[in-house]
């Protein structure tokens, strides 16, 4: 192989250390996270304190947790607007069922996750077999939930929201697993966070090193050609659907556990902000390219951003300029790292 060959070849061709992180997804995210933290940590001591570290923190691993699944799904080149709306349901169901039925609480868990997962299911086959836009069969499904949500929970309990569960056998042990707190620097820290951390951990793992994340990255990239060469695109597409929704239980039912209460509106607008962060981590609208890890620095970026507001005291008004503003830049910033990425293997 002569010289020139070998630079044309771009598996053996010599390339920078900067030219390999710009095409990670998530290599802007983490500078914009930087930029996040220095811009309020000057203008607030509280900010960078450990109880100011664990108020954005706490903010962020909430949208951090839903945010991984959201950017899987959305790797696979699918939007699930019915996510936010989902938190509560699970929630809500556990609750009644635990409460207001007299289901045990671990049974009542069970149950809750199989609804999840059905609704997870119904959104997945619906997308793969019609062929309508995720947007809109997800759409149709927040609406209906909405409804569920809000006619349930005051016909079972006359009221909007569902509570009690701290009195219900068994609470304790999930308050420990779900909604305790860790202490660090003679703070505490939620538990929520360790779980975010994991979520994520597990989240990079299976889309970096799992046939499953092949079969995400080339879906969302090109079914078609996907299809031809024998990845199961439809299974795929359902599975990350179910996906979302199982990790939907599993804030939904840690928010109920963490305060024994929920509203019947909680996660209605929280789909945005996960598509958000997910965006603002490198994901890309069209699918095929992002990645777990940016997701979740995403999320980190909004709990700095939500925060950092109060405690600069500026109006909170300015927050969803900051929101928009990130957004912009993000789709911006992705879309010269993709054209980057795909001129530099060349």
């Amino acid at each position: 192989m002569t010289a020139t060959a070998a630079r044309a070849d771009e598996r053996i061709a010599d390339v920078g250390v900067l030219r390999r992180l710009l095409v990670k997804p998530e290599f802007g995210a983490l500078i914009g996270a930087v930029v996040i933290f220095v811009f309020f940590s000057i203008q607030s001591d509280v900010f960078r304190s450990p109880a100011g570290v664990a108020n954005w923190l706490d903010g962020a691993s909430t949208v951090g947790l839903m945010a991984v699944p959201v950017a899987m799904l959305m790797i696979g080149g699918h939007f699930d607007l019915s996510a936010g709306v989902q938190i509560g349901t699970a929630g809500l169901a556990t609750g009644i069922m635990t409460t207001y039925w007299g289901l045990n609480v671990y049974a009542s868990l069970v149950a809750s996750l199989l609804l999840m997962l059905a609704i997870g299911f119904v959104n997945g086959y619906l997308v793969t077999r019609t062929g309508l836009p995720s947007f809109i069969i997800t759409l149709g499904m927040f609406l209906g939930l909405q409804g569920i949500n809000l006619g349930v929970t005051k016909q079972v309990t006359n009221t909007v929201q569902v509570s009690n569960l701290d009195l219900v056998p068994g609470y304790h042990l999930l308050k420990n697993i779900l909604g305790s707190t860790v202490s660090v620097a003679g703070k505490p820290f939620q538990i929520a966070i360790l779980w975010w951390v994991l979520f994520t951990a597990l989240g990079s793992w299976a889309l970096l090193k799992t046939r499953f994340g092949n079969w995400i990255f080339a879906t969302g990239g090109d079914p078609n050609a996907s299809k031809n060469v024998g990845v199961p695109t439809n299974r795929t597409t359902i599975a990350l659907f179910m996906l979302t929704s199982a990790m939907a239980w599993f804030v939904g039912n840690t928010q109920i556990v963490r305060f024994g209460t929920i509203q019947a509106q909680v996660g209605i607008g929280q789909e945005l902000i996960f598509i958000v962060a997910a965006v603002i981590g490198g994901c890309l609208l069209t699918g095929g390219y992002g990645s777990a890890i940016g997701a979740s620095v995403g999320a980190l970026i909004f709990g700095m951003t939500q925060q950092g507001i109060v405690y600069a005291n500026w109006n909170s008004d300015w927050f969803k300029l900051f929101v928009g503003a990130m957004l912009l830049l993000a789709v911006l910033a992705n879309q010269f790292v993709r054209r980057f990425a795909e001129q530099s293997r060349r």
